[in-house]
């Protein structure tokens, strides 16, 4: 007749809902509860790795074993079959069970179903890289950023543009820049919890400008706290390459005809000047009006050379030049536009500046566009009483560095970002295609062309060319270039 406490033990025992054992040292079945026999069906005389397993050897990692070894109590995740074939994920426990010399007897085993966590777990994981596939496959740059904009996550097609751009600020990664954009999207939906879209143009990795649509979406904790936002820029520079191919003949058609009716005016007043001048035998009058015509035939030809540059993609034709005579050309080009501008024209020229190889005629235009878009700056600035504008041309080792600064308006950094696109004008007056072209021109050398600009002080571009022609840049067929921008 069992004591109160056997009695109590073994009712314990029995409604236990986990699959208890007790074993002996030659692991042996020596106890177990009515859960474990309904699933594993008779257990005596049996060894627990024939009972759970079906095994005719004991496991390699055994807790019931170091138990025994050691005294401790141990645990393990176990992977068991029951008696109908059905596998059950089970956490074990061991616990020694001593004698009354304290001496270990036998081993408790207490395995614990938890089938339905691991298939949580394993949905869960299933889940996870669903997600992280999508995540990753999206064709469009995602981030995760946090309350402070850095980043804390990113897809591989920003990873691959941008870089491990982890544990950034977004504006270091996206512009390079050192501080927030104004306006910016991602603090817009941080301030005010709401989705938010707005047009950037970003630098990539290998200095390419891209233009994305960038929409930022709130994210939020559990307790609808905001906690970051995700950040889905999709690429649109193709979209926004075909609608300027599709616009520009509209743009150019309007703006040409704007500036052509200046110049057309400008040409009937000087020849008035000049037939006047010889109808009254007036010297300086005719001096004054063929002076008037050949600037404004100088604009023209500046500005269809622009216009044929924008309208064909162009190889140059290399040749052997002096890039001291080039900028000296130019400034000698600029000297009536300096006049009506009343600035100030400083050429410093390298002595030992050397030659370089490239395209004359582009290399001039490049030149002459960034010397004219200083000069507009000056124009612009009515704060100051001087205006000051200075050509360098500097000779290094395997470059030459053209470097152009005036002290007029200036521009400030969201203006900057966006000054070599297409038809962007801070002058409000032109085709907005000098620094594009310019640009252009740099690029087809295989060189580097840099803006640094802040408001009311002024602006300096430097552009710096190889002195021979990079390997994979091939040279432009007989006429390509010269036969298509040589007029007059």
């Amino acid at each position: 007749m069992p004591t109160t406490d056997e009695a109590r033990y073994e009712k314990y025992f029995q409604a236990m809902s986990g699959y208890v054992t007790v074993q002996d040292r030659d692991f042996h079945i020596i106890d177990a509860n009515d859960r474990f026999r309904k699933d594993f069906g008779d257990w005596e005389g049996r060894f627990c790795y024939q009972v759970y397993k079906g095994r005719s050897d004991r496991c390699e990692v055994c807790p019931v074993a170091r138990t025994f070894q050691d005294g401790e109590r141990h645990d393990s995740e176990e992977l068991v079959r029951t008696r109908d074939g059905t596998e059950v994920c089970t956490i074990v426990y061991t616990k020694p069970i001593r004698n009354q010399d304290r001496k270990i007897a036998s081993v408790m085993e207490v395995s614990t179903d938890i089938t339905h966590i691991k298939d949580l777990q394993s949905l869960l994981r299933r889940s996870e890289e669903r997600y992280h596939t999508l995540f990753d496959q999206v064709p469009c740059y995602i981030s995760i950023q946090d309350v402070d904009l850095n980043i804390i996550e990113a897809n591989r097609a920003f990873q691959e543009a941008f870089g491990n751009s982890l544990g950034r600020k977004c504006y270091e990664a996206y512009k390079h820049r050192s501080e927030p954009c104004v306006p910016c999207p991602v603090q817009e939906a941080l301030d005010d919890g709401f989705l938010h879209s707005r047009e950037e143009v970003v630098q990539s990795l290998d200095g390419r400008q891209r233009h994305v649509l960038v929409t930022a979406a709130p994210i939020r904790n559990r307790d609808g706290d905001l906690a970051g936002v995700m950040e889905m820029s999709a690429d649109i520079t193709a979209v926004r390459e075909l609608e300027n191919r599709l616009t520009s003949l509209g743009l150019l058609i309007g703006s040409v005809s704007h500036g052509l009716k200046g110049l057309l005016n400008g040409l009937a007043g000087g020849m008035y000047l000049v037939d006047s001048g010889f109808a009254k035998d007036d010297q300086e009058r005719v001096r004054r009006g063929w002076a008037t015509v050949q600037r404004n035939v100088a604009r023209i030809r500046a500005m269809v050379s622009d216009i044929l540059y924008y309208a064909k993609d162009r190889t140059p034709l290399w040749e052997p030049l002096s890039p001291a005579e080039i900028a000296e050309e130019v400034a000698s080009l600029m000297a009536i536009r300096v006049e009506e501008v009343g600035a100030e024209l400083a050429l410093d020229v390298d002595a030992e500046a050397g030659d370089i190889e490239g395209d004359g005629q582009a290399i001039r235009a490049m030149l002459a566009n960034l010397v004219e878009n200083a000069l507009d700056a000056c124009r612009m600035d009515r704060g100051k009483g001087e205006h000051r504008v200075s050509v360098q041309v500097r000779g290094l080792p395997d470059c030459v560095v053209f470097q152009v600064e005036d002290n007029g308006v200036g521009m400030d950094q969201e203006t900057v970002e966006k000054a070599f696109t297409l038809f962007f004008s801070s002058k409000g007056s032109g085709t907005g295609l000098g620094l594009f072209i310019s640009h252009k021109i740099t690029q087809a050398h295989g060189g580097e062309i840099d803006l640094q600009s802040r408001p009311g002080q002024g602006t300096r571009v430097s552009v710096t060319l190889p002195r021979s022609r990079p390997d994979g840049l091939e040279s432009a067929g007989a006429g390509l270039l010269h036969g298509d921008t040589s007029h007059g």
